[in-house]
């Protein structure tokens, strides 16, 4: 029986949202802080009005729309989907007062890919931005790849009896904790725990570079942010190449990967067995993926020179990881050999772990689908009556069952069916196959790698469409799926 909703359920799932655009509200006071002490009086007055709009619409939603029904998962899905559009286009309120973009929705772009940590960007004059917009750019990210709805678990008291509900809405599968709300302060915490250690690595490597310590400060903070919460921004125009640093990337590809490894690993490695990380299923996937897809590479661009393929090999990891920096100039991922382009857009597709700050596919269900495969194969040469069943160890020992099997293969081709959509609407308006392909690829895997599809001048429609796939991607589907479901009973009454 499909539930079908009134006006109670709408009163509540609003007042909910206006809870969290409260709690997004007091994020922008951040940049405000940093345009004052940095006496920019034009960004200052930018987050002021953003701050102001959004305070105004949130307690305007929790005032004149109460709590009406007790809170349920349905609630908690469509608050899920419907928050991330509205978050999207708060932030960009500030973003388009800038007068660092053509249009609303190219500012629109840039929020949602910031919220979703994609990182393709359609920013005019990057180098130039004032620094309280470089961080609420940034912030964004951060925001994101934990979660502004995981945050707000932490203090919606009366959302707590469906809080598993939203943690599944914004595209966890795995509690860490038995509570949720437990679970959402450990990924805080593990967060703020990086955020130090990643700001002094980052500080140390730019200072050192010779810039200045103030701007090291601020670098090291914003390249935490993108890299740990595989983002993607950066804050220069020439992204990772603009520092000509070797030890600036193998820090970045650390955080990256810390970034892509699941927080149930996390919690484990920290508080249980360090030897996990060597039993892993999901670690295992990982490891044989980038090899695998190393070597691809390595024979694309061998003949290039080894300087390639270590630029090559950075790409890599930062597709796998959903992250987005890259260490080349402009362009020069597009005189990548079609096959090391090829492994790239693979990587992407993959991305890392579950319950991570990355999109793509993920190696658990990619795991999955390759070992039900040679499982079918066992079964067909064990004789007929014959029972056999597949083990792996995630965190324990778990049967491969077919439940979590259907899973796996339904994220697969969901996630398949909206890369090749997506590449299918750019070449109607006249991209090349591979370039389109690999713009929807990174878009909906919430990478931000382009090959220059992406731009203020590409057509408007092209745009919306990324905006979905990064905002699709970003929530896995399900929660669209059940508020589309729960939109069209409407009209069933």
């Amino acid at each position: 029986m499909i539930i079908s909703p009134d006006r109670r359920d709408f009163s509540t799932i609003l007042n909910i949202l206006g809870s969290l655009i409260l709690g997004l509200s007091l994020f922008m006071l951040i940049p405000i802080i940093v345009a004052l002490v940095k006496g920019e009086q034009a960004p200052f007055l930018d987050f002021l009005i953003g701050f102001s709009f959004s305070a105004i619409l949130g307690m305007f939603l929790t005032l004149v729309f109460p709590i009406k029904k007790e809170v349920s998962w349905i609630h908690a899905f469509f608050t899920v989907s419907l928050g991330w559009l509205v978050f999207s286009l708060l932030g960009a309120i500030p973003l388009y007062l800038s007068a660092h973009f053509l249009s609303f929705v190219d500012a629109w772009f840039e929020s949602m890919s910031g919220f979703s940590t994609t990182g393709l960007t359609l920013i005019r004059d990057l180098d130039h931005l004032s620094v309280s917009h470089n961080m609420w750019r940034h912030l964004t990210m951060f925001i994101g790849g934990q979660g502004i709805i995981l945050a707000s678990l932490s203090i919606l008291t009366r959302a707590r009896s469906v809080a598993l509900g939203f943690y599944i809405g914004e595209a966890r599968q795995e509690k860490i904790l038995p509570n949720v709300i437990a679970t959402a302060r450990f990924i805080w915490k593990v967060s703020f725990i990086y955020l130090i250690l990643g700001v002094i690595t980052f500080f140390t490597i730019l200072y050192n570079q010779g810039l200045t310590a103030e701007r090291s400060f601020f670098h090291a903070l914003w390249l935490f942010f993108a890299s740990f919460d595989t983002g993607g921004f950066a804050p220069q125009a020439q992204n990772i190449a603009y520092y000509h640093s070797f030890y600036l990337e193998i820090a970045t590809i650390v955080f990256m990967i810390l970034g892509a490894i699941n927080f149930n690993l996390h919690f484990w490695l920290w508080n249980k067995s360090k030897k996990e990380i060597f039993k892993n299923f999901e670690i295992k996937t990982f490891f044989f993926t980038i090899c695998s897809l190393s070597i691809i590479l390595y024979f694309s661009l061998i003949k290039m020179g080894p300087a390639m393929f270590r630029k090559g090999f950075y790409q890599l990891i930062s597709a796998h990881t959903g992250c987005g920096f890259t260490n080349l100039a402009g362009g020069e991922l597009n005189h990548f050999p079609a096959l090391g382009l090829l492994a790239i857009i693979f990587a992407m597709m993959i991305g890392g772990c579950v319950c991570s700050t990355t999109g793509g596919i993920k190696l658990m269900r990619l795991g999955i689908v390759f070992k039900s495969f040679f499982m079918e194969i066992k079964r067909w040469m064990m004789p007929f009556r014959a029972v056999y069943r597949n083990r792996f160890h995630h965190l324990q020992s778990l049967v491969l069952s077919d439940k979590r099997m259907k899973e796996a293969y339904l994220f697969f081709f969901i996630f398949l069916f909206t890369y090749v959509a997506g590449a299918i609407v750019a070449m109607g308006f006249g991209y090349p196959a591979s370039e389109a392909l690999f713009e929807s690829v990174s878009a909906t895997a919430n990478v931000g790698l382009s090959v220059g599809v992406t731009s203020s001048t590409m057509p408007l429609a092209l745009k919306l469409v990324y905006i979905f796939q990064m905002w699709a991607g970003r929530l896995e589907f399900i929660s669209i799926f059940v508020s589309l479901g729960f939109i069209v009973s409407l009209f069933r009454k």
